[in-house]
């Protein structure tokens, strides 16, 4: 009897369906492989190249006696059990936008008194009076802690799991909460904003693993803008509560909301699966498979389980070989070059920050108090017509994220990026016009514009395309340089914005239109298009140094023969 290759037991793969470009192994039945009834073996169409190898459509067999179905869990839909599970890990990304979003509405009361002269109850003040470069970078300490979270957060999730790492994860939350909350200086505000910026880094990094992680081909799309689009919903509630709670000292309990969040979500992460693929990495192979049974339902997951772990069982074998630093990998210095798609997913987490959005995020209700012309009074008079505003303004964004992954699969990363850079360039240019003039209408709607085009694709894009660009033994550090540096751009925009706004004043938004044009630019030249593709074939397309790779004057060419990835091999 052949000797197993893979942890289940599982036979080596013993014959090939060929097909005109690309073959696929046929694997015998693993040991976790559900008796199938007779008659009631779902039924394939024939792969193409057009579909790289993946079937195209297939029947829903009957169940067997366990109610167990028999497609291939690997090409699974979207299902229940596997919305709510990632529902409930991405309240952290909900708190995340909590957390960005509850200093905007009452900013002008905490740090200017706008609701009158500071005065101290029960030891609490009123307000924390400071300059506007002291604000700036209260607010930006939110997203160096994020830089610092980020840091932590692979090893961590590594060590603990995905799950266990989100309730663990929590306690930076109520921490930051508590201390932002009972605040009675500057710096215990600043403490507060840097402890839940660490909380929001973490929950970014392993919210998204742990959503791909579960995810397949068919919900990857959405999946993977999911976790934007939860820190937009938990922006936008931020907004609806903070306008009943912007007054002193009701501001403290809007940060406190943070806390009552991470509680709950703590006591619901109990009740979902861990990461199939951790449990899988980990040994605990009984619990993966249980973890994947119930997260695809009534599927056969008997090769999608293979899968796992013969990817484990590799990763078990390439262990003693010696992995590219990160330098070589930015230098080319790998068997595949990847410097052109290495500098692609690092620009595009640049871009998403340096595009101004955050800015709106943090300071639309001072910028519109400002272009409304509010006085003092009118200030104190909450909800104002600024405020209001700033609500539809955050819940506009959340619209956007939903128009955009319906439309991403279907138009392509790169056209989305063009249009979506390039038409939020032109809102800025428009809220630029609206200040000069002194239109507010013309600024307030040129704001919702700006917001929903950018959501609507280089809000979210930029999440999707390193898991899509690079192959397994570059994604690890070259994803956490890209986090790294959009966290870091994150904080100097947060910190300059107000100092921008009191500068520039009208023409606040000109730099904006100059970052957001040179991204469309990045779009139109330099962006590789995965749609459609598998890791392989986009490396194989687009491999090589930095250079224009679309465009007018830019001749397509034809891939080479399909590459595979070998143990990763580092050139003298």
């Amino acid at each position: 009897m052949p000797e197993s290759n893979t942890l289940s037991g599982a036979l080596p793969p013993t014959e090939l369906t060929q097909t005109a470009e690309l073959t696929r192994p046929v694997r015998p039945k693993s040991i976790y492989h559900m008796p199938v009834a007779s008659g009631s073996v779902p039924s394939f169409t024939s792969t193409t190249s057009a579909t790289n190898g993946k079937p195209k459509d297939y029947d829903m067999a009957e169940g067997d006696e366990r109610g167990l179905s028999h497609t291939d869990s690997r090409y699974a839909r979207m299902n229940r059990a596997l919305f709510l599970f990632a529902a409930t890990a991405a309240v952290s990304s909900i708190n995340y936008g909590w957390i960005i979003g509850s200093i905007n509405i009452p900013a002008l009361v905490i740090e200017e008194c706008a609701g009158g002269p500071m005065t101290w109850t029960n030891g609490f003040p009123s307000c924390i009076p400071m300059s506007s470069t002291l604000w700036g970078l209260v607010v930006g300490l939110t997203p160096l802690g994020a830089w610092a979270g980020s840091l932590l957060s692979g090893i961590a999730a590594d060590r603990f799991g995905r799950k266990r790492m989100l309730m663990y994860n929590n306690a930076f939350f109520v921490a930051g909460a508590l201390l932002a909350c009972l605040t009675t200086s500057i710096v215990q505000l600043a403490a507060g904003r840097f402890v839940s910026g660490i909380g929001c880094g973490i929950a970014a990094n392993v919210v998204s693993t742990y959503c791909s992680e579960m995810s397949t081909v068919r919900s990857r799309g959405f999946l993977g803008g999911f976790q934007q689009l939860m820190i937009l919903v938990g922006v936008f509630l931020s907004q609806v509560v903070s306008i009943g709670l912007s007054k002193a000292p009701l501001w403290r309990a809007l940060f406190s909301i943070s806390a009552a969040i991470a509680i709950v979500q703590t006591l619901l992460l109990l009740l979902i699966p861990e990461s199939p693929k951790f449990l899988t990495s980990a040994g605990r192979l009984d619990e993966a498979r249980a973890s994947l049974q119930r997260i695809r339902g009534g599927m056969d997951i008997s090769l999608e389980l293979d899968d796992l772990l013969t990817t484990v069982e590799s990763g078990r074998q390439n262990e003693h070989i010696p992995q590219p630093t990160m330098w070589q990998v930015l230098t080319g210095k790998t068997e595949i070059d990847l410097r052109h798609l290495v500098f692609c997913a690092l620009f595009l987490m640049l871009s998403q920050q340096w595009s101004g959005a955050k800015g709106v995020m943090f300071y639309s209700t001072e910028i519109l108090s400002d272009r409304f012309h509010l006085t003092a009074d009118e200030v104190k008079e909450i909800p104002t017509i600024a405020q209001l505003l700033t609500l539809g303004i955050g819940g506009i964004g959340a619209v956007a994220v939903i128009i955009g992954m319906n439309i991403l699969d279907k138009v392509g990363r790169r056209s989305v990026l063009i249009v979506s850079s390039f038409a939020t360039s032109i809102c800025a240019a428009l809220i630029v016009v609206g200040s000069a003039l002194d239109i507010g209408p013309m600024v307030a709607t040129s704001m919702y514009l700006f917001n929903l085009v950018f959501q609507a694709g280089a809000g979210f894009i930029p999440y999707l395309c390193a898991s899509e660009m690079l192959p397994y033994y570059a994604l690890g550090s070259i994803s956490g340089l890209a986090t790294s540096i959009n966290c870091l751009t994150l904080f100097v925009v947060s910190f300059i914005f107000p100092i921008l706004d009191k500068s520039l004043k009208a023409y606040l938004f000109v730099p904006f239109i100059v970052t957001n044009f040179i991204t469309c630019l990045f779009g139109v030249f330099l962006m590789p298009e995965a749609k459609g593709k598998s890791v392989l074939e986009v490396v194989d397309e687009y491999k090589g140094p930095i250079r224009f790779v679309a465009g007018p004057f830019v001749r397509r060419k034809t891939p080479s023969s399909p590459i595979t990835f070998s143990p990763p091999k580092v050139l003298d």
